[in-house]
């Protein structure tokens, strides 16, 4: 049977650390059917292909469940989920802080003396072991967790650290508490760690609290996204109006969308008119005017009108679930720098704990005290983070894809955000991309009725010319009689009177002379206008210039790339004239003419001696977009070409492909400092709680201010990558 591959995304909930989500990623790899899996521990997401013929959804979450963590089944569910669960961790950081705040006196009276009762001093050890037992409660789940890691996935992970660390500390003075109830040593408090248990606990909960905020905070252009849609819709039934969930709606649905009212769906409109705000699509401020048989999108907002319209595209196939899927897909995707970290993530857990037993059995041997080699030991384990080297990538291409999405920019992997900021060469497509697609009447010289016969002559006419004279000319009447001229123009009879329209060599083989229009015929070719002539009775009317105008955005996008550094192409099938005339007035310097569009892939690949960007239409253009490093397709509403480039550009405004690039630059120079960070921090930070300075200074490492620095280094590095929603375009 052939393969037949699907794709889906699962949210999953529970996992603490990149560990966890690459024990996640490990076990669907391994499973029967899975063709490749992709784990992102920021955004809690897999994204999963298969094939359809060998497994299903229910096998695959099975999988992830038996690992541990817990599969989020429904998207209304996710918000709900995530809720709970920042509801359980402010309940255990509450409690972990409140029997924190004794144990905080009672260590700040061994360091610095406060006043404490002698009974207090005395039966220490009692009451520190009474405080700490709810603190070792609220955190379970790291043990729980850190344990269930080495069990079923044979994975140490964050917690396993936090966990070996806590019960080192705990279980040494347990010892010593029932050394003391046993009359073997002395009451007081000497040799006890309750405290450090405690606070490793706490400090790490405050971390993991923090954290969920600020990743809370990365998904934010999801959360605006679905927010977009409708949460019900009107629909005639059975000829009467009936409010349904938008689960209901089905294509074929005859929709009633009213003044003020959000459009529920994609379709085309039956009846009525009215003014719709498309500004999310189009990023055009003015409403649109529909009317019968125009086409509307879901999310958009209708003006003072009311209208009906047929649904065409429900559910998922809407053009908002697609732009809320590409940009899923694209938070849960890794960039090609992120190989590194998750390399030596890999190894980390178990190098750190082997650097903790090393450090440990070395000081014993240098004839330290147990008490000074298990504080070397727990503040290795608890100083590591590989969640800052696991957070550094996926926060800030959440951040960065989320900006794109509000700025009408789908960006739909990481690996495209990262080859973004690496392109050297933009190549554009000219008709449909630099230019409206569509050709416009640019010059009339000669008689005032020029334009009006010319619009008799082409009444009839299928060509692209006559479609850009009839849009311009008005109120014209149909000829009498009308015959093309294959490959030279049309002859049209009117009120009695013989039109003639054509190009040059028409009139030459008519032996109509051009007399004083040839020079400026000739003229307007050079500018690269598409140039008719006109005559009636065999006399010389006037000639119109027809040209594909250039977009408004276009001249300010190429300015901006130029100012960037970036070397700028033209690609065409046109003449060099027409081609050159377009690129000046674009301000391009490079232009490549009548490429057929079979051949303009190739002339991509001969570019390709540095990285190059291919910017079309996205649906002639398909195989050059597939050719180029990036592929950057232009689109609009629902005719998006989803499939074709690795950026899609919806508003349709060549100013993106600059704020696009802009954008991936700025995204990747803060991977860069992310990583930096983490790997200083666990570069410094590792050698330092081993006791490294201890022979130089006498400093010796708290397990507590350990606990702290480990903590907040993950916040450190979301906190980074937040600081990207001040990217200005």
């Amino acid at each position: 049977m052939p393969q037949k591959s699907g794709k889906l995304i699962i949210s999953i909930s529970g996992m603490d650390c990149v560990s966890c989500a690459s024990a996640v990623e490990n076990a669907l790899r391994g499973f029967s059917g899975v063709i490749s899996a992709n784990v992102n521990f920021a955004s809690e997401k897999a994204i999963v292909e298969y094939d359809s013929t060998i497994t299903d959804l229910a096998a695959i979450e099975k999988v992830v469940e038996a690992t541990g963590f817990k599969v989020v089944r429904e998207k209304d569910d996710e918000t709900v989920d995530r809720e709970q669960e920042m509801a359980g961790l402010r309940r255990r950081l509450s409690g972990s802080l409140l029997f924190s705040l004794p144990l905080i006196y009672f260590m700040f009276h061994s360091i610095f003396g406060w006043p404490l009762p002698h009974l207090f001093v005395m039966y220490a050890a009692t009451i520190e072991f009474l405080l700490v037992l709810p603190i070792l409660f609220f955190g379970a789940i790291f043990f729980k967790r850190g344990i269930l890691a080495l069990g079923k996935t044979r994975t140490a992970n964050m917690d396993t650290l936090v966990s070996i660390g806590v019960a080192s500390a705990f279980i040494y003075s347990l010892v010593v508490t029932i050394g003391q109830w046993l009359g073997k040593i002395p009451l007081g408090m000497e040799g006890l760690y309750y405290e450090v248990a405690a606070f490793l606990i706490t400090f790490i909960l405050l971390g993991k609290y923090f954290e969920a905020l600020a990743k809370g905070q990365t998904s934010a252009a999801i959360k605006k996204l679905i927010g977009l849609q409708a949460k019900t819709a009107v629909v005639i039934r059975e000829g009467k109006e009936r409010e349904v969930p938008m689960s209901e709606v089905i294509v074929g649905d005859v929709l009633v969308v009213k003044p003020g009212g959000k459009i529920p769906v994609d379709g085309v409109v039956i009846d009525g008119s009215s003014a719709v705000d498309e500004s999310m699509v189009s990023g055009e401020s003015l409403p649109i005017v529909k009317n019968p048989g125009d086409k509307v999108i879901g999310a958009t907002i209708n003006g003072t009108g009311a209208f009906k319209f047929r649904a065409e595209k429900v559910g998922n196939e809407t053009f908002i679930a697609q732009m809320i899927r590409l940009v899923e897909e694209a938070q849960g995707s890794k960039a090609p720098i992120q190989e590194l970290a998750d390399l030596i993530s890999a190894y980390f857990v178990p190098a750190v704990i082997l650097v903790a037993f090393a450090a440990l059995l070395v000081w014993l041997l240098l004839g330290q005290t147990l008490i000074f080699s298990l504080t070397i030991f727990i503040s290795v384990l608890i100083i590591a983070c590989p969640c800052s080297l696991g957070l550094a990538t996926p926060t800030a291409v959440m951040v960065g894809t989320g900006l794109g999405a509000e700025r009408g920019i789908l960006i739909k992997d990481a690996a495209a955000l990262q080859i973004a900021s690496q392109i050297k060469t933009i190549v554009f497509d000219k008709t449909g991309t630099l230019t409206v697609g569509k050709p416009e009447v640019t010059d009339i010289i000669g008689h005032r009725e020029t334009l009006f016969l010319a619009g008799i002559a082409e009444k009839r006419s299928e060509h692209p010319l006559a479609e850009a004279i009839l849009r311009k000319a008005e109120n014209i009447p149909d000829p009498e009689q009308f015959s093309s001229i294959s490959g030279q123009g049309v002859e049209a009879v009117y009120g009695g009177a013989t039109i003639l329209l054509g190009n040059r060599s028409l009139f030459e083989q008519k032996g109509i002379p051009l007399g004083e229009l040839a020079s400026k015929i000739t003229s307007l070719a050079e500018k690269g206008r598409s140039v008719v002539i006109i005559a009636r009775n065999s006399q010389l009317v006037g000639a119109i210039g027809v040209s594909d105008q250039l977009k408004g955005s276009a001249k300010e996008a190429v300015t901006s790339l130029k100012k960037m550094g970036l070397k700028i192409v033209m690609i065409t099938g046109d003449n060099q004239a027409t081609a050159e005339a377009i690129a000046e007035e674009a301000g391009i310097d490079q232009v490549l003419a009548q490429v057929l569009p079979q051949a303009k892939a190739e002339k991509v690949k001969e570019l390709q001696t540095e990285k190059v960007a291919m910017v079309g239409d996205g649906i002639n253009d398909a195989p050059a977009l597939a050719q180029a490093d990036l592929g950057i397709a232009i689109g609009s509403g629902t005719d998006v070409a989803i499939e074709t480039g690795s950026i899609i550009l919806v508003r349709n405004d060549l100013r993106d492909v600059a704020v696009a690039i802009k954008l991936s630059k700025y995204a990747m120079r803060k991977i860069r400092q992310n990583l930096f960070w983490a790997f200083i921090y666990n570069i410094i930070g590792i050698p330092i709680a081993a006791g490294i300075l201890f022979p130089i200074n006498g400093f010796l490492l708290s397990p507590v201010v350990a606990g702290a620095a480990m903590a907040f280094s993950s916040v450190s590095v979301v906190s980074n990558s937040l600081l990207m929603r001040r990217f200005k375009s």
